[in-house]
């Protein structure tokens, strides 16, 4: 059940942050690796936390 709930959220979120591309303005690459680092931020952010838990 965690592995499709995982791929679901997955297809959501890059689902919207292609419509999110084609909104912004400038050249979509730096976005996209903008949002790649946020992204790797997030997730490392948040294994800290579910590890001191």
């Amino acid at each position: 059940m965690q592995y499709r709930t995982t791929a679901g959220w997955s297809l959501i979120t890059s689902g919207l942050t292609t419509l999110l591309l084609k909104v912004l303005p400038g050249n979509s690459l730096w976005w996209g690796i903008s949002f790649l680092v946020i992204g790797v931020i997030i997730l490392f952010i948040r294994k800290s936390d579910l590890a001191e838990s």
